[in-house]
């Protein structure tokens, strides 16, 4: 076989996906410690990346990569990524399949074909014949900058549990309602040490302010919003020091799993067959069993098809603040 000593991941989008294929980059480096790695990205995700010690250069579909590889690695698999793939000189190329048909047998027919609850990271390395790349029991990786750690540490205070709340999503099935996420927080926050930090982009700054303005006046002192005042690798930095974070299905979630956070994780439309629970991090899951009309999408709907919203609605929040507080309890 062919020596390797050049390699190119592409991974286009978006923020969970780049973060879940972090393992293989880890195993490749393992398997090839005298190898190039590069990386093919988006530019708004490039600083998910730029400290990766793995890495060695990473492009853009801004500035595709012209070098000759003697293995490329497409573990987005859609048409502008063959397209990059078409147009580089390698020995080599392999591409993730995404099994999209699995999919829509069970959105559509709610028929499970998944063998295994496996999660993606392990499907990406699926995508490889190499035996020289083997499996390891680490989790997702991000490297925040002594900067993006200095701006996260004001927030923790000494003598508080902090908990981070992911609350957004990019669609409306992933989210659990602002009004609900302030019922639990009126329960946390009875406890006078117990600190929430609100995380998100700019997109979910209103949802942060419906959460806020549903909160009773006592308990407001203790929730701090963030929601789009943080680049990517800030909010990064602060999750790597919070005590806990309770977060929707979204990139957020993945982010938290790379510093081994326990994570109070709420599924809504879609299931966990997918492949998308965080990976070789400590979670709960909190999802509704046996509704019929679950998972309606595998990426998330813009609203509720039935009208009901039960995936979301039926999840108690007595019961996920009373898993938060054990836990705060016990560590």
């Amino acid at each position: 076989m062919p020596a390797i000593n050049k390699i190119l991941v592409i991974r286009l989008s978006s923020i969970g996906d780049i973060i879940l294929t972090t393992p293989l980059l880890r195993r490749l480096e393992a398997a090839y410690p005298e190898a190039a790695v590069d990386y093919c990205t988006k530019p708004p995700f490039v600083s998910l990346l730029s400290a990766n010690p793995r890495l060695s250069k990473i492009y853009t579909m801004e500035q595709l990569p012209t070098e000759t590889y003697d293995l490329v690695v497409d573990l987005q698999n859609n048409h502008r990524s063959q397209t990059i793939v078409r147009s580089i000189n390698a020995t080599q190329k392999v591409r993730y399949r995404k099994e999209n048909w699995k999919k829509w047998l069970m959105v559509q027919c709610k028929l499970n074909l998944y063998s295994t609850t496996q999660s993606v990271v392990d499907r990406y390395r699926a995508a490889l014949t190499q035996p020289e790349v083997t499996d390891d029991i680490e989790g997702c990786e991000l490297y925040p900058s002594a900067a993006e750690k200095a701006f996260a540490e004001p927030y923790i205070i000494a003598g508080k549990k902090t908990l981070a709340l992911c609350f957004g999503a990019r669609h409306f099935t992933k989210r659990y309602p602002s009004l609900r996420f302030a019922a639990l927080l009126s329960i946390l926050c009875k406890d006078d040490s117990v600190r929430v930090l609100l995380l998100g982009g700019k997109e979910d700054a209103f949802q942060a302010l419906e959460i806020l303005n549903a909160l009773p006046m006592p308990y407001r002192s203790q929730v701090v919003n963030l929601a789009g005042s943080c680049t990517l690798m800030q909010t990064a930095a602060l999750l790597e020091q919070c005590d806990a974070v309770l977060t929707n299905d979204t990139g957020l979630m993945h982010m938290a799993s790379a510093f081994g956070q326990k994570l109070f994780v709420l599924f809504g439309s879609s299931s966990s067959a997918f492949g998308f629970l965080p990976y070789h991090t400590p979670y709960e899951l909190f999802q509704v069993e046996g509704l019929p009309c679950r998972p309606c999408s595998h990426i998330g709907r813009d609203r509720c098809p039935k009208g009901h919203f039960r995936c979301m609605n039926d999840l108690s929040e007595e019961l996920i603040v009373r898993r938060i507080v054990e836990h705060f309890q016990r560590s």
